[in-house]
């Protein structure tokens, strides 16, 4: 909920999910230009959704941001492998949540 309070009130539509899964289903019904992913999930985990996200064409390029407790290399670098973008540790900084959101936006030519 900070995580939508804060990109919400910073000015963007955000789609929630409360798993992999959901997630999933509502990026294919509803393209979106950043997605902002837990990395343990029931259902479907933060890994299994992005290579989901990865196999539709038009989530190859799209900026993946990670939110988690966990500070694994073997877990960075999967997801580093997948093209994840950032990686912010919990409890997430809402100013640094909103300026990595923004500067992959901006790259993307959509902020």
């Amino acid at each position: 909920m900070i995580v939508q309070a804060t990109l919400t009130g910073a000015g963007w539509k955000v789609l929630t999910a409360c798993n992999g899964q959901e997630a999933l289903e509502v990026a294919k019904a509803n393209p979106v230009d950043l997605v902002v992913s837990d990395w343990n999930m029931p259902v479907k985990g933060g890994l299994e959704l992005i290579q989901g996200l990865r196999e539709e064409d038009r989530y190859m390029d799209v900026p993946v941001l990670v939110l988690t407790t966990e500070d694994d290399v073997d877990s960075k670098m999967a997801a580093r492998d997948l093209g994840v973008c950032g990686w912010l540790s919990k409890p997430v900084d809402p100013d640094v949540l909103v300026e990595l959101a923004t500067e992959l936006l901006d790259e993307q030519g959509v902020a």
